[in-house]
């Protein structure tokens, strides 16, 4: 028992710090554009950064899809396949890239189409824009290396990665914009300069931790049709999983706004509580991609279904943890986040749905991870796709007499749902995984 929850923890608490400085990047110029005067600027920091937020989430397939079948390679000791894996995400990741810089032009007119800025914050973050497209070929580069690092069980280079990209844009922001007199450009070219430095960071440690397995480069075969059919296959079902995903948040936020200014802002508030919760579950969902793909491509029934009992053991210890956290200190964790009476007053309301938001998702985190790992990526498909649609259909149901209550109690139908589906898809998905092998006839 203690060295299965060893390997969970090696993956998961380096994956769950990875998780929460994600964010700060983001945090960080917002901090730093808050200090020029004109609030222009801190818009079109948030226009920008949610444009790149929708545009690289829906290429996180890159990462989920190498994670699976590069954890099954290795199970198999397969070592020339897992090197191609890597080889085709990234190669795949920058064909992508290079695609977004070429078309950067209507892609930003859609965006704004969408999201309809003001003038000035328009410009401003057009400015953002082109210059932060140029980091696509380092930001999908790192999509497949970071997919790569955890299906082959080492979460820690893109914890290092993380930090390094944190550490970089603080100082190159900070001395873009208060030492050469730059404003969002300098932020936004320090974003650029520490997306790279993120993709270097990875690089090296590959060359200083897996040199030994440049010897098994080989582009011959690197396209080859079934390896490449099995690929895109398991990728486009997380892309259209993922559009699901997009779906439902950027519906979830629009719904809040149509109700007023403060009902937005008690939403947004209030699922910074799930957000927490899926940063520390997401940790553990990685440990699940890592191990149940490695145990799969070993063909061991026994580990794989040892770790599958612990991973749901951790994620009801977690359940526990966040539901008791939230009842105690929920309020005082928004307090922290606003002084506006009037929100906190508004939010009371509506606290007792993100408290159950913990129970409500435990298992679709946890069976994520697990199904990733076994590339079952059609079950992860049509559990979101049932759970998306149970999402709107409630939500419209129920809105004429529950307003804002109608959307969180969607939501969190939307999170027990897709957990039940996949819960109801497991056992196919597990038989199918450890099915024999036919062994070759001879002729």
């Amino acid at each position: 028992m203690k060295a299965r929850n060893r390997q969970i923890l090696q993956i998961a608490l380096p994956s769950i710090i990875s998780n929460i400085t994600v964010p700060l990047l983001g945090l960080i110029d917002v901090a730093i554009v808050g200090h020029l005067g004109a609030p222009a600027y801190i818009g079109a920091i948030a226009v920008g950064g949610m444009l790149f937020n929708i545009i690289y989430w829906l290429f996180a397939f890159l990462r989920m899809g190498t994670s699976g079948m590069t954890s099954q390679a290795l199970g198999r000791r397969d070592l020339p396949e897992v090197v191609r894996l890597l080889l085709r995400s990234m190669g795949i990741g920058l064909a992508a890239a290079l695609c977004l810089i070429a078309l950067q032009i209507p892609v930003r007119q859609l965006a704004f189409l969408l999201i309809q800025p003001t003038d000035e914050v328009r410009q401003l973050a057009s400015l953002y824009f082109h210059i932060c497209i140029w980091g696509a070929p380092a930001m999908l580069g790192l999509y497949g290396l970071t997919g790569w690092y955890i299906g082959m069980q080492n979460s820690r280079v893109p914890m290092y990665i993380a930090i390094t990209q944190n550490l970089v844009n603080i100082a190159a922001s900070l001395c873009l914009v208060f030492l050469c007199g730059m404003k969002v450009d300098g932020v936004a070219l320090g974003t650029l300069i520490a997306q790279y430095a993120g993709l270097a960071m990875g690089l090296i440690l590959w060359w200083a931790q897996y040199g030994k397995l440049q010897k098994y480069i080989r582009f011959r075969g690197l396209l080859q049709r079934e390896a490449m059919g099995r690929f895109f296959r398991v990728n486009r079902d997380i892309f259209l999983r993922t559009l699901c995903l997009v779906a439902v948040t950027l519906f979830f936020t629009s719904a809040g706004a149509a109700q007023g200014d403060i009902i937005l802002a008690v939403n947004t508030l209030l699922m910074q509580l799930f957000t927490l919760f899926s940063y520390v579950m997401d940790g553990f969902a990685f440990a699940g991609e890592a191990l149940s793909g490695r145990y799969i491509g070993a063909r061991n029934r026994e580990a794989f279904t040892d770790t599958l009992r612990h991973l749901f053991r951790w994620g009801l210890l977690m359940t526990v943890l966040f539901t008791l956290a939230y009842l105690c200190g929920g309020n005082a964790f928004l307090g922290l986040l606003t002084d506006n009476a009037e929100v906190i007053d508004a939010a009371g309301a509506y606290f007792y749905w993100a408290v159950a938001i913990p129970a409500a998702g435990i298992a679709a985190f946890i069976w994520d991870g697990v199904f990733i790992g076994a590339t079952a990526t059609r079950g992860m498909l049509v559990s979101m796709a049932v759970a998306a649609a149970c999402f709107f259909l409630l939500y419209y149901s129920l809105r004429p007499v529950l307003a804002n209550h109608a959307l969180w109690l969607a939501f969190l139908a939307y999170l027990f749902v897709r957990g039940a589906a996949q819960s109801l898809l497991a056992g196919g998905v597990i038989r199918k995984a450890f099915r024999p092998t036919p062994s070759p006839t001879t002729p």
